[in-house]
């Protein structure tokens, strides 16, 4: 997740129905009986925007505000908590005008003191895994008087206002959120749409709405109960028992495949297909034993057979990926495949044999058990398969919960590992940035001055972003020379839903963020 410029437009969603149904749409409901309970397996890993680059976001979009956001439908940063512009010529100089009467839930003022302490404690506190490196262009933040606030940049970055419309930037009290630490309190204060009333880790969220909000959702329902599954598969089970209205993340390819057959358990069910920018990826840490060697890398990029993995894991739910910016993203390439074309046994023994490495290679591939689906485990284990039958590795497969993953990946504790990663908005960027660099997300150093002093600057200075895929065709050469990262499939993404539910096809904004206030439950005829 990460930052820059001129939006494409983002997918349109369709809505498969598996079964037509008939329904009105319900309004606002005055009495308060318009409740929706979502399902999803991507809890969050914390309660604070100063800490999270992750799954998290989806609970910050719809209980804190930020001063730009993505309204549905919008390719490009629009006013939430303010009026936004660049007030100079070369693009360092952005000022935002709160609007009037802004507060916090619990009564506290939202004023530009507010908004300068959320942004300035993301740099101070600069959690690991957080989202400090998206501030990286910004130098100072200057307030005048309760409502105009003053982002002085560094260098030119016209993509800056889409940085802002990120839940990281999500706007906290001071009283509440200290300005060197983390809140540790458990608990959550912010202004957006709705208020956490109650919150159990890893299993449930209790939403309801904000009675002083004061930004562009409308929303469509009164509550929502976010439920948290370790599996996909008891997701699925309290869908079809009515237990929950609507599933988000974490459907597995088997999942999908059975929902869209005409069967008598899919009675009264529909699925909104959205066209994802989601990807799947390996990561190594070229300074760990058993992959620090190049020619290893190489010949895992040699032997991996895409193709197959999405056709026995995936079922046509994913496809594959040969470069880390995805299909329907600017600057798409088939980078991976260029070099190393189809998978080839002898080729990737050869590359072992000139660099005098002896096989099998003992390799370990980390994953996470609970983040992305269960169909993870059957995707390593798929990799595993492929690994193994050149007869080149010997492959250990280890699993952990999101939460120890983390900390484990964080600590530099795993050679090899594989992550996700969904956009903050589509722009190859997003896609390039976040992963280079000695301080990047994925907390695994990856120093390439020629990606980020160069390409990456350069490009930030382009409105236009189809006229920067130069720049990012170059960049993703050299990933390729490095093979520090190895894209697999880009996904889509699924809202598998109850007839009774409507809305699914306009809850996914360009960050493929839900947005909780676009479902609504249908009335009958």
């Amino acid at each position: 997740m990460f930052n820059r410029t001129s939006l494409q437009a983002a997918a349109a969603l369709a809505s498969i129905s598996l079964l037509a149904g008939c329904g009105l749409f319900s309004g606002d409901d005055a009495d308060g009986e318009n409740k929706i309970v979502v399902g999803t397996t991507s809890a969050p890993s914390t309660l604070d925007p100063a800490a999270a680059w992750d799954g998290s976001w989806e609970l910050y979009r719809n209980v804190f505000q930020t001063l730009l956001s993505f309204p549905t439908g919008s390719a490009t940063p629009q006013p939430d908590a303010a009026e936004c512009k660049f007030t100079d010529t070369v693009s360092k100089v952005f000022e935002c005008r709160l609007k009037e009467g802004l507060a916090f839930s619990d009564g506290g003022k939202l004023d530009a003191r507010a908004v300068k302490h959320s942004i300035d404690r993301i740099r101070t506190i600069n959690a690991k895994g957080g989202p400090g490196p998206l501030l990286g262009s910004l130098d100072k933040i200057v307030t005048s008087g309760d409502r105009t606030v003053t982002f002085h940049l560094k260098e030119p970055d016209a993509t800056f206002p889409y940085i802002l419309a990120t839940p990281a930037m999500s706007i906290v009290p001071p009283e509440k959120y200290p300005a060197d630490a983390l809140r540790e309190d458990g608990k959550l204060t912010g202004s957006g749409p709705y208020v956490l009333n109650s919150y159990q880790e890893g299993a449930e969220a209790e939403l309801t709405r904000n009675q002083t909000y004061k930004g562009f959702a409308n929303r469509k329902n009164d509550a929502v109960t976010i439920r948290y599954f370790k599996e996909s598969e008891a997701m699925v089970g309290a869908l079809r028992k009515k237990e929950i209205d609507a599933t988000y993340r974490g459907l597995t390819a088997e999942e999908v495949v059975q929902l869209q057959e005409k069967k008598p358990e899919n009675e009264g069910l529909q699925l909104v297909e959205s066209t994802g920018a989601d990807i799947r990826y390996l990561v190594f840490n070229a300074q760990a034993p058993g992959v620090s060697k190049l020619a290893v890398r190489q010949a895992i990029a040699q032997v991996v057979d895409r193709d197959a993995l999405v056709a026995k894991v995936y079922q046509g739910t994913a496809e594959p990926l040969y470069s880390m910016v995805p299909k329907g993203i600017a600057g798409h390439t088939t980078a991976f495949y260029d070099r190393y074309g189809d998978p080839d046994v002898d080729k990737a023994e050869k590359l072992l044999d000139e660099a005098g490495v002896d096989g099998p290679v003992a390799l370990t591939l980390w994953y996470t058990t609970d983040r992305y689906g269960s169909g993870t485990a059957a995707e390593f284990a798929e990799l595993k398969r492929q690994l193994e039958a050149s007869k080149l590795f010997r492959v250990t497969l280890q699993g952990k919960p999101w939460n120890e993953f983390q900390a484990g990946y964080q600590k530099g504790e795993y050679p090899a590992f594989g992550r996700g990663w969904f956009p903050d908005f589509p722009d190859p960027d997003n896609f390039i940035a976040p992963f280079v660099g000695k301080e990047n997300v994925l907390s695994t150093p990856y120093v390439r001055p020629e990606i980020t002093d160069q390409l990456l600057p350069k490009s930030r200075k382009v409105s236009d972003r189809g006229a920067v895929t130069e720049e990012f065709e170059k960049a993703q050469e050299i990933l390729v020379d490095d093979v520090r990262l190895l894209p697999l499939w880009q996904g889509k993404l699924y809202i598998a839903a109850s007839e009774e539910i409507a809305g699914g096809e306009r809850a996914l904004d360009p960050q493929t963020v839900m947005q909780m206030w676009e479902l609504q439950r249908k009335t009958s005829w």
